[in-house]
């Protein structure tokens, strides 16, 4: 799929999508990540003792920037695939296996949301807490539900687009 350039900015090689609100949650994790890093070695160094504790929020907002990364490849359409087959058959082809990855990638988001609820019920139910922090085991295990749902939402969008233009 390629795009076509702007008009109105001859040398861009995207046009201008508007604002996403996963960039700028991306942008705020990772300047998160670098300061907790940043802080921790610092620590580390000057002390010779360290912030155990870090490497929880590290460990979640990892897995929250590779959700925040999944629907920001798919609302760009830069999500993998594999071209070298696809891209020498004839576009009609081409159309509707685009067609049928983001279905199949809609029912798998689906699937992930379901269990990643079930997950998050049953970490609110038991009371279970985290061992780094002691906050509620359910804030992390939120993420899972919440952020399938953005990244089926973006294949939605991809799929009307497709749908829209009647190609690949």
């Amino acid at each position: 799929m390629s795009v076509e350039p702007s008009k109105d900015a001859p040398d861009s090689a995207e046009p201008h999508r508007g604002f996403h609100v996963e960039e700028a949650l991306a942008a705020g994790i990772m300047a998160v990540l670098c300061v907790i890093t940043l802080l921790n070695v610092l620590t580390r160094y000057l002390t010779n003792a360290s912030f155990a504790f870090t490497e929880e929020i590290s460990v979640f907002l990892v897995v929250l920037m590779t959700f925040i990364g999944t629907a920001t490849a798919f609302s760009r359409g830069l999500h993998l695939a594999m071209l070298a087959l696809v891209e020498r058959m004839p576009w009609r082809v081409q159309y509707w296996q685009r067609i049928y990855a983001l279905l199949c990638g809609i029912v798998m988001f689906a699937i992930l949301a379901w269990y990643g609820a079930l997950a998050w019920l049953d970490d609110y139910d038991s009371g279970l807490v985290s061992p780094g922090l002691g906050v509620p085991q359910w804030w992390y295990t939120s993420v899972v539900p919440i952020f399938s749902c953005l990244i089926i939402l973006r294949q939605l969008q991809a799929l009307r687009a497709a749908l829209r233009l009647g190609r690949p």
